[in-house]
C-alpha cells in the first residue's frame, strides 16, 4: 500500500494579526497610560470637559507609542530573544522576513502623525519618547547595552514624559510646573527600579551577548538591591513633599503604599531570579496607586490656587 505524500506548509510570507498583536504587546501600554492619567489628574482641569484630550492621549501614550517601542525592541532584539524566549513572534517565525522591522517604522510614523492632534508639547513629547525608545535599541546607541542607561531612558519615557504629557496638554500647551516636574521625575526615578525587574528573566541570554544589564552588571543580588532602593526612596521622597505641601493624608497614604512593598521586596532580595517576577506582579501595582493618589495630591493644590 503506498503512502500518501506529507503535505508541506508554505512557508509563511506575512503574520498573522494575533501575531501582530502578539509584537505589540497590550499587557505593557498600562504604565505610560496610567502615568498619562496622572499628569491629567494633577492638572486640576476639568476632567468632563476635556474628556477628547484625556481619549486621545490615551490612545497616544498606549497602543501607539508604547506599542511602537515594543516592536522595534523585539525587531533589534531578535538574537538575544532566540536564546531567552525563543516562542516571540520573530524569532519562531511566525513574523517573517523584515515583517518586524516594518511594523515597528509604521507604528512610529502613525505615533508621530497621532500627535499632532496634541499640540506642540504633546508632539514634542511623543518625537522625544520616540527617539528614546529608537534610541534605547537600535545600533549604534542602543542604550540597553548598558542597565543604567537603558533603564533610565525607558523610566523616563514610560512615566515621566508621559505624566508631564498629560498635564501640558490639559493646561493648554502651558508648561506643568514645578510640582508636577518633581513628581514626573522621581517616579521615573522609580521606574528605574521596575525595569531591572524585568531583566531578571534574562541574564543568561543577556550575558551571551554582551548586554550590561544590571543582573549582569551587579549579579542577581546587587540588581536587586539597586531596584528595591529605586522603587522605595523616591516614595519616600514623594510623601516628604505632599507633606511639605500641606497634603499629610496623601502623604501618609504614599507611605504606606511603598511600606507594603517590602515584604514583597524583602523576599525578592532572598530569591532575586525567582521572586522578580513577583514584586511585578503585586509590588509595582502598590507603587502606581502612590503616583495616583500623589496626583490627586496636586490637583487639590491647583483647586486651592496653590500650585
Amino acid at each position: 500500500m503506498d503512502t500518501p505524500p506529507l503535505a508541506l506548509t508554505p512557508p509563511r510570507t506575512r503574520p498573522a494579526l494575533g501575531t501582530v498583536a502578539e509584537l505589540l504587546k497590550p499587557i505593557t501600554w498600562f504604565p505610560p497610560m496610567w502615568a498619562f492619567a496622572c499628569g491629567v489628574v494633577a492638572s486640576g482641569q476639568d476632567l468632563g470637559a476635556n474628556w477628547a484630550l484625556l481619549l486621545l492621549g490615551l490612545v497616544l501614550t498606549g497602543p501607539l507609542v508604547c506599542a511602537s517601542s515594543q516592536a522595534v525592541n523585539d525587531w533589534f532584539d531578535r538574537h538575544v530573544d532566540a536564546i531567552n524566549e525563543p516562542n516571540r513572534p520573530i524569532p519562531s517565525g511566525r513574523m517573517p522576513g523584515r515583517w518586524g522591522l516594518g511594523i515597528a517604522i509604521a507604528w512610529t510614523g502613525l505615533s508621530l502623525v497621532w500627535a499632532t492632534l496634541m499640540g506642540p508639547w504633546g508632539f514634542a513629547a511623543c518625537g522625544l519618547a520616540i527617539a528614546l525608545s529608537w534610541a534605547y535599541s537600535a545600533p549604534p546607541v542602543r542604550l540597553k547595552n548598558n542597565g543604567w542607561w537603558g533603564n533610565a531612558a525607558c523610566a523616563l519615557s514610560y512615566e515621566g514624559l508621559a505624566w508631564l504629557t498629560g498635564t501640558a496638554v490639559m493646561l493648554g500647551g502651558a508648561w506643568p510646573g514645578p510640582h508636577s516636574l518633581t513628581l514626573a521625575l522621581l517616579y521615573s526615578v522609580g521606574a528605574h527600579g521596575i525595569m531591572t525587574l524585568n531583566d531578571f528573566k534574562a541574564i543568561e541570554g543577556d550575558r551571551r551577548m554582551g548586554v550590561a544589564s544590571l543582573p549582569v552588571q551587579l549579579g542577581a543580588l546587587g540588581a536587586a538591591r539597586a531596584a528595591c532602593l529605586f522603587m522605595f526612596l523616591p516614595q519616600v521622597a514623594v510623601a516628604a513633599l505632599l507633606l511639605n505641601w500641606q497634603l499629610p493624608w496623601h502623604a501618609a497614604a504614599v507611605l504606606a503604599l511603598g511600606l507594603a512593598q517590602w515584604p514583597l521586596m524583602a523576599r525578592f532580595l532572598r530569591q532575586p531570579v525567582e521572586r522578580a517576577l513577583h514584586v511585578s506582579a503585586f509590588g509595582v501595582p502598590l507603587f502606581v496607586s502612590g503616583m495616583m493618589v500623589s496626583a490627586w495630591g496636586l490637583r487639590q493644590l491647583h483647586l486651592q490656587g496653590l500650585a
